[in-house]
Order: structure tokens, then C-alpha cells, then sequence
């Protein structure tokens, strides 16, 4: 496959969704190589063979035979996909990244809170733009479809994704919605989520590295028939293979934190798409004479 030729490039989500399909059947060190990808798609166009496979902890030709894998003829080519993608981006996540390094090196210990809050700002602003160009409306509204028919919601967010998962159950809890949050406390996730069954829905939020106890509940959630939306940060995440629906979010970084700006917006337009859709059926109802004065 020729980098000139970019018409016959797969795009960057027909690329992951084969990668995804394939990922358990790909050796281990291909595995690394395939989470590398997923998780930097901004730097892979510019990211160099060597520096990939050190962070993948496998030889480099590893690289290239993950390339060649999936049908190009070596990793440059594979990379093209990306560059295609990215070309008419305004400021992409790798200048965002590449700058924040260059301050760190520049100017260690002598960073203002201000441009501290500057840098972290851009980070959630940039998160925010690749959610919007990203977002599967489909998947979103097959989300609040879900959401809409549900008899029970469950939602189930570990550590990072706690905050979250309350915010979900504090929005939801003003919809006509029985909401239950699977909180852990006293270490009861089992017992709190035992009670699901067909009809219900469990939310589960989690990112890299991926709470175990998050896993847990969406198998049991599978087990008894419930429906399930992941929203999560690959398609190579562990949860997937639960979903029933899922979004991903990317969040925007700086000095090794991550946002959660995405998420909350994200979890917001959830919230509130599934109201207007609650409201939108109590007012037909009123207009076919569905509810007495």
C-alpha cells in the first residue's frame, strides 16, 4: 500500500474496528503494539518505529509486523492512515503534548499556576473538540434509547471514574427513573448489583487501566440479561466485549493528568437527551388524552 495513493487508505475507524475485531487472536507483543495505537492515535503519524516499540517493550520489527498484519506493507504505511486524518486538523493533540514537554524541560519548577491552568485548560478544550468530531450518533442514540425503556439504571465508576458515576445518578435521579448508584462502600458491589435483571441497564464508566470491580458488574449485568453502555476510552478496552452500547472519550492531558471535562459532557448530553426524550412522551401523551386534568 502507497502513501501517495490515500484514496484506497481505510480511514482511522475502519483501521481500530479491524484491530478490534482482531485483537484476540494477535500474539502479545502484537497486543501491545495494537493498545499503543489505540491510546495515541494523535502521535502515530509522527511517532517513530524504535520509540514504539520501547514503550510497547518489544523489538521493533514487531512494529512492522503488526503493520503488515493488517494488509500494508510496512509501518510507515500504516501510519499514512493517521496523517490522512489529521492533515486539515487545526492544532492536533500532538502539538498540545509536544508543547507541554517543551515547557516542562525548558522551565522546570518555575511554571505559574496561571499558565498551569492555561495548559490544562487547552488540554480539556482539545478533549472536547475530538469528542464532538468523534461521536457515533448511533451509538448515542441507541444510548437513550436504552436509557429511555429502562426499568432500572445502574451505574458502576471506580477511583478516577467515581465522580462520574455520581454526577449520572445525581442527573438522572431528576427523571422519573429508579437509579441506582453501585457505590462499593463497604466493599458491596456484589451485593448491590445482584438484584439487576432483563429489563435494566447498567452504565458503566472506566478507563485505562480498568476497574476490576467495574468488569465484575458488567458480566453480571450480561448474566442476567440486562443492557449495558460502556463509555470508555478504546475499542481494545476489556468492557467492550459487555456493551450493548458504547461511546468513547478521549481525554485531554497535561503534566501526566487527565481531565474529565469529556466525560461530564458527554454524561450531561446523555442526561439531558434522555429528558427531552421523557418530557417529548408525557406531552404526547397529554395531546392524545393520555392523562386526565
Amino acid at each position: 500500500m502507497s502513501e501517495e495513493s490515500t484514496e484506497a487508505l481505510p480511514s482511522v475507524e475502519e483501521l481500530m474496528q479491524r484491530i478490534a475485531e482482531n485483537y484476540e487472536s494477535l500474539p502479545r507483543q502484537l497486543k501491545s503494539v495494537a493498545t499503543y495505537i489505540e491510546q495515541h492515535r494523535a502521535s502515530v503519524m509522527v511517532d517513530r518505529t524504535s520509540d514504539i516499540a520501547a514503550s510497547c517493550g518489544v523489538h521493533p520489527s514487531a512494529v512492522v509486523r503488526f503493520a503488515q498484519r493488517f494488509g500494508f506493507s510496512g509501518f510507515s504505511d500504516l501510519q499514512a492512515v493517521f496523517r490522512q486524518a489529521y492533515t486539515n486538523q487545526g492544532v492536533s493533540a500532538t502539538s498540545y503534548q509536544q508543547r507541554i514537554r517543551k515547557l516542562i524541560d525548558e522551565k522546570p519548577g518555575r511554571v505559574s499556576g496561571g499558565s498551569v491552568a492555561r495548559e490544562f485548560i487547552s488540554a480539556c478544550r482539545s478533549g472536547l473538540d475530538e469528542l464532538e468530531a468523534g461521536l457515533d450518533n448511533a451509538q448515542f442514540d441507541a444510548a437513550v434509547k436504552m436509557l429511555q425503556q429502562a426499568e432500572n439504571i445502574y451505574v458502576v465508576g471506580v477511583r478516577r471514574s467515581f465522580p462520574v458515576a455520581s454526577y449520572i445518578v445525581y442527573a438522572l435521579q431528576h427523571t422519573p427513573k429508579r437509579v441506582h448508584l453501585v457505590s462499593g462502600f463497604g466493599g458491596m458491589y456484589r451485593e448491590q448489583i445482584r438484584s439487576v435483571r432483563k429489563g435494566d441497564v447498567v452504565i458503566a464508566i472506566s478507563f485505562a487501566p480498568y476497574g476490576k470491580e467495574t468488569q465484575y458488574c458488567l458480566r453480571v449485568a450480561q448474566h442476567h440479561q440486562a443492557k449495558t453502555l460502556v463509555i470508555t476510552d478504546s475499542q481494545l478496552s476489556p468492557l467492550a466485549r459487555y456493551a450493548s452500547a458504547q461511546l468513547y472519550v478521549k481525554e485531554g492531558s497535561a503534566f501526566a493528568f487527565r481531565s474529565l471535562t469529556s466525560t461530564i459532557c458527554l454524561c450531561q448530553a446523555l442526561f439531558i437527551a434522555l429528558a427531552y426524550k421523557l418530557e417529548l412522551n408525557v406531552e404526547e401523551s397529554k395531546d392524545t388524552g393520555g392523562y386526565d386534568d
